[in-house]
């Protein structure tokens, strides 16, 4: 991969995180689970992950059912690193602000600061999607996050 070929690779995965995040943010979360391979895992913990995108759809399907949520996930030290042209391993930090309800809410601290970490595939038709999304908690504020259920979740391997 010549540098400006990874450039350009590495903008695409960003920008697959950040339109992730506002599909979360402004839309519940519907259709995310296209950004997976059809295996994917999204492991948000605590807990087993969700494991295909059935499971990560009816997820975002329960909590935009669960009524309004207003939240901002906020995506920055982005890094990725490739493994041949169609492998890559991608890290950030991410802020959630989040709190069930109409805006405006009272409070200003984070929910949840925590590492991204992202294993992705790009496919045959050359776009980019996750294999595999996990989050390791560095700050928790002690705000209640939004955990899938039990029943949502399938066992990872």
């Amino acid at each position: 991969m010549t540098p400006a070929e990874r450039i350009h690779e590495i903008a695409v995965l960003r920008q697959n995180a950040i339109d992730y995040w506002h599909r979360v943010d402004h839309h519940g979360g519907a259709g995310v689970s296209e950004m997976f391979v059809a295996g994917g895992v999204f492991h948000a913990g605590p807990g087993d992950p969700l494991v295909g995108r059935e499971a990560i759809e009816a997820f975002y399907a329960w909590r935009r059912d669960r009524g309004m949520r207003t939240s901002r996930h906020i995506v920055t030290n982005f890094h990725a690193t490739f493994d041949g042209e169609r492998k890559a391993r991608t890290t950030c930090i991410m802020m959630l602000y989040g709190t069930d309800g109409v805006p405006p809410h009272a409070g200003t601290a984070a929910a949840m600061i925590a590492d991204m970490v992202d294993d992705c595939i790009k496919g045959d038709d050359g776009v980019w999607r996750y294999a595999r999304r996990d989050f390791v908690p560095l700050y928790m504020s002690g705000a209640e996050l939004t955990v899938a259920p039990d029943t949502l979740r399938k066992r990872d391997g």
